[in-house]
């Protein structure tokens, strides 16, 4: 496979501080901090300033740009309860921190999901059957999402009938622009 070589130069906001060690990035800003491992792909980092003084960071990967939107503006993913006929409770336990989901599909078993580190769950106040889930990294608020999807999966049924669980209905930011 061959390799490509490409080059891409972005420019850093005010308010955030970037730190490149041996392809580890920890970048800083008014949400906190963010620290990414690069070690297992081929890419190079460089931190430079151009004519006009403005700092910029070469780089070849977005995923420099997210941790970039984490610290400044955060994430924001909601998700919906879906059912047809039991109604699916849930209740949040653990400061924000985990949940426990009730009454699927008419079943007695709890079942629990802890968020990951970073990551709060709370009831939406304006829409009925909704969860808001927020965080700096985006990586583990939608992990976190799929954790509590896959902990809805109808088994031994027709899926294409129960279409209950909980799905993610928006994804966004924190601090809208």
């Amino acid at each position: 496979m061959k390799t490509i070589l490409s080059s891409e130069t972005m420019n850093i906001p005010d308010g955030v501080t970037i730190k490149v060690h041996a392809k580890v990035i920890e970048v800083e800003g008014p949400r906190g901090k963010l620290v990414r491992d690069f070690k297992h792909l081929n890419l190079d980092f460089q931190l430079i300033t151009d004519e006009n003084g403005n700092k910029k960071l070469k780089v070849e990967s977005c995923h420099v740009e997210n941790l970039i939107t984490g610290v400044t503006k955060g994430y924001r993913y909601k998700m919906r309860f879906v059912y047809a006929h039991f109604p699916i409770n849930a209740s949040i336990t653990n400061n924000n921190t985990a949940i426990e989901i009730r009454n699927f599909l008419g079943e007695k078993k709890v079942r629990k999901v802890d968020m990951l580190n970073g990551v709060t769950v709370v009831r939406s106040e304006k829409v009925k059957d909704e969860l808001v889930l927020d965080g700096n990294d985006i990586e583990l608020v939608s992990r976190s999402c799929a954790l509590i999807n896959q902990k809805c999966h109808v088994k031994n049924k027709d899926i294409r009938k129960f279409l209950d669980g909980i799905y993610v209905s928006e994804k966004g930011t924190i601090l809208e622009e």
